[in-house]
């Protein structure tokens, strides 16, 4: 058996990072490599993959409810126009991860999606998924942490002016956001 599977307390056999929390399986059987499109949705992936950098994941999937709350359901032009006493309550809001930089550059990155016309930003963002996908890994220690693909990505986007976006945070974002398969052979959802 492969140590990176586990099988839940349902009989059902899934990565084993989803491990036994529901939340945690959930977004693994619903979620997370599932093709995401939406300037709207890529947005917030994009944002919460930036509040998660040097965090667990399941940290910000548990404030998530609160994230879209506090954040206007991550409506790029909505957040585009938050202003300092905006900045000042996110800031205070115990329920999100509270870092002036990752909130500010959200804000500015807001802006950079509205000023895109509609659709260019998903575009943007599919336009490196890779051609040819690879078959699905067999272990973890076959998952990389960037690729020529992420590492593009988040220069193009860094030149763009985005923040928070550097190689690793863009790869979470391919896995997450569906534009690669990361689940390993054994998994019900490994392609």
């Amino acid at each position: 058996m492969n140590p990176d599977i586990l099988i839940g307390a349902d009989g059902v056999a899934r990565c084993a990072w989803a491990g036994v929390d529901a939340e945690y399986q959930r977004y693994h059987d619903e979620e997370w490599g599932t093709p995401l499109h939406g300037d709207r949705a890529l947005f917030e992936k994009m944002s919460l993959e930036g509040f998660q950098a040097g965090l667990s994941w399941i940290t910000i999937l548990r404030k998530r409810p609160r994230f879209r709350e506090a954040f206007a359901n991550f409506e790029p032009a909505a957040v585009a126009d938050f202003d300092e006493r905006d900045v000042e309550r996110l800031m205070g809001d115990a329920g999100i991860v509270r870092n002036r930089a990752k909130i500010d550059a959200t804000i500015s990155n807001a802006a950079l999606v509205t000023a895109m016309a509609p659709g260019e930003f998903d575009e943007l963002m599919w336009s490196f998924a890779p051609q040819h996908p690879r078959s699905s890994p067999r272990t973890f220690a076959e998952i990389p942490t960037t690729t020529p693909q992420s590492e593009a990505m988040s220069k193009t986007l860094r030149k763009r002016g985005f923040r928070f976006v550097g190689p690793t945070t863009m790869y979470a974002l391919m896995q997450s956001g569906g534009m690669v398969d990361d689940h390993v052979v054994g998994c019900w959802r490994a392609a």
